[in-house]
């Protein structure tokens, strides 16, 4: 997505050879229209897929993920890191390791909000190593929804997450894809994926 990868280039900051900071647009404050545009990409590349809702994490996935559940009118999920005292009894839990923040956090989805008859996207702004889409999955499968999908704002190519969902059986679209960050300089995947 072009759009995305000017503003990666505009706004981005590199911070080390596998951190690239996107808080002007993505995950902290949030340029709706760009978010606009990255919902009806999402909902044109999973067009064929018969999605019937939309999961995330919590936080910096939400502003893409409301986006493409709106453009694909169907609801959207978002799995919780933080404890609730409204979310008790009924509860799908998995550990996902965050490569920003060094931390293990146990996600929640009251099992209210999936069902066996869901065909599931996943939405998330960053997919590095793959931990935070593997908690999804996980918890996705423990109600026996399929999984129609995963779309990812930016994934960094240099790290395995991609590969290894790929390799899977996944459908796994990225909208922009870094190559690298070495250097402080970003460099986008030209190559095409199969």
């Amino acid at each position: 997505m072009k759009k995305l990868e000017e503003k990666i280039i505009k706004e981005g900051s590199v911070l080390s050879d596998s951190v690239l900071k996107v808080d002007s647009f993505l995950n902290h404050q949030v340029d709706p229209f760009l978010m606009k545009e990255i919902g009806e990409e999402f909902s044109r590349l999973f067009a064929d897929r018969g999605i019937t809702k939309i999961v995330t994490l919590e936080s910096s996935g939400i502003a893409p993920a409301v986006m493409a559940a709106l453009t694909m009118d169907v609801p959207l999920v978002f799995a919780r890191k933080r404890k609730s005292l409204t979310l008790m009894g009924g509860l799908l839990t998995a550990d996902v390791y965050s490569f920003t923040k060094e931390e293990t956090n146990t996600i929640t989805i009251s099992e209210k909000f999936i069902k066996k008859t869901d065909n599931v996207l996943i939405i998330d702004d960053f997919l590095a190593n793959g931990q935070a889409a593997e908690g999804l999955i996980n918890i996705i499968s423990q109600t026996g929804a399929s999984i129609a999908g995963i779309g990812i704002v930016i994934e960094k190519a240099f790290q395995d997450g991609g590969k290894l969902l790929r390799e899977k059986g996944y459908k796994v679209e990225s909208l922009a894809r870094l190559q690298s960050l070495s250097g402080g300089k970003v460099e986008f995947a030209k190559e095409a994926l199969a």
